[in-house]
Protein backbone atom coordinates (compact mmCIF):
# COMPACT_ATOMS: atom_id res chain seq x y z
CA UNK A 1 0.00 0.00 0.00
CA UNK A 2 0.90 3.90 -0.58
CA UNK A 3 0.49 5.91 2.22
CA UNK A 4 0.26 9.82 1.44
CA UNK A 5 0.91 12.40 4.28
CA UNK A 6 -0.27 15.71 3.76
CA UNK A 7 1.86 17.88 6.27
CA UNK A 8 -0.18 21.09 6.83
CA UNK A 9 0.11 21.61 10.75
CA UNK A 10 3.31 22.09 12.74
CA UNK A 11 1.11 20.19 15.41
CA UNK A 12 1.38 16.52 14.93
CA UNK A 13 5.00 16.07 15.07
CA UNK A 14 4.59 12.48 17.39
CA UNK A 15 1.63 11.54 15.29
CA UNK A 16 3.55 11.67 12.00
CA UNK A 17 6.60 9.81 13.10
CA UNK A 18 4.55 7.00 14.81
CA UNK A 19 2.28 6.04 11.90
CA UNK A 20 5.28 6.55 9.65
CA UNK A 21 7.20 4.01 11.42
CA UNK A 22 4.13 1.74 11.78
CA UNK A 23 3.36 1.80 8.35
CA UNK A 24 6.70 0.91 6.60
CA UNK A 25 7.48 -1.96 9.70
CA UNK A 26 4.58 -3.24 7.70
CA UNK A 27 5.75 -3.37 4.45
CA UNK A 28 4.09 0.01 3.44
CA UNK A 29 5.70 3.08 1.30
CA UNK A 30 4.80 6.63 2.71
CA UNK A 31 5.38 10.01 1.02
CA UNK A 32 5.16 13.04 3.25
CA UNK A 33 4.26 16.28 1.22
CA UNK A 34 5.15 19.58 3.75
CA UNK A 35 3.39 22.92 2.54
CA UNK A 36 1.91 25.86 4.79
CA UNK A 37 2.57 25.80 8.71
CA UNK A 38 4.10 22.17 7.94
CA UNK A 39 7.15 23.57 7.23
CA UNK A 40 7.76 24.43 10.78
CA UNK A 41 8.44 20.82 11.29
CA UNK A 42 11.30 20.74 8.68
CA UNK A 43 13.55 22.60 11.27
CA UNK A 44 13.19 19.50 13.72
CA UNK A 45 15.66 16.41 13.35
CA UNK A 46 12.96 14.02 14.36
CA UNK A 47 11.29 15.41 11.27
CA UNK A 48 13.61 15.86 8.85
CA UNK A 49 15.25 11.94 9.45
CA UNK A 50 12.38 10.70 8.40
CA UNK A 51 13.77 10.83 4.91
CA UNK A 52 16.48 8.46 5.64
CA UNK A 53 14.08 5.77 6.95
CA UNK A 54 13.39 2.97 4.17
CA UNK A 55 10.24 3.80 2.03
CA UNK A 56 10.23 6.97 3.03
CA UNK A 57 9.74 9.81 0.41
CA UNK A 58 9.48 13.56 1.19
CA UNK A 59 8.59 17.53 -0.38
CA UNK A 60 8.09 20.25 0.75
CA UNK A 61 6.40 23.41 -1.29
CA UNK A 62 8.63 26.02 -2.21
CA UNK A 63 6.53 28.43 -1.87
CA UNK A 64 5.56 27.57 1.15
CA UNK A 65 9.18 27.31 2.56
CA UNK A 66 9.60 30.99 1.05
CA UNK A 67 6.77 32.05 2.92
CA UNK A 68 7.60 30.45 6.41
CA UNK A 69 11.11 31.52 6.21
CA UNK A 70 12.57 28.25 6.56
CA UNK A 71 16.17 27.78 6.42
CA UNK A 72 17.09 25.37 4.29
CA UNK A 73 20.81 25.30 5.63
CA UNK A 74 21.18 21.25 6.31
CA UNK A 75 18.31 20.33 4.83
CA UNK A 76 18.96 16.47 3.80
CA UNK A 77 19.44 16.22 0.10
CA UNK A 78 16.85 13.16 0.16
CA UNK A 79 14.25 15.87 0.88
CA UNK A 80 12.30 17.40 -2.76
CA UNK A 81 11.99 21.07 -2.44
CA UNK A 82 9.41 21.31 -4.82
CA UNK A 83 5.42 22.62 -6.05
CA UNK A 84 2.14 21.50 -5.78
CA UNK A 85 2.65 19.08 -8.58
CA UNK A 86 4.41 17.16 -5.76
CA UNK A 87 1.91 17.33 -3.98
CA UNK A 88 -0.82 16.27 -6.84
CA UNK A 89 1.66 13.61 -7.96
CA UNK A 90 1.62 12.01 -4.38
CA UNK A 91 -2.20 12.08 -4.30
CA UNK A 92 -2.44 10.58 -7.66
CA UNK A 93 -0.25 7.27 -6.73
CA UNK A 94 -1.47 7.11 -3.03
CA UNK A 95 -3.60 4.16 -1.97
CA UNK A 96 -4.67 5.95 1.05
CA UNK A 97 -3.97 9.94 2.46
CA UNK A 98 -3.39 11.11 5.57
CA UNK A 99 -3.90 15.33 6.32
CA UNK A 100 -2.50 16.56 9.48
Amino acid sequence: MKLAILVNSDKHLDDIVGIVNSAVSKGHEVNLFTMDKGIGLLAQDAYRNLCSVEGVSMSYCDHSSQQEGLNKDGMPEAITCGSQFDNANMMHDADKVITL
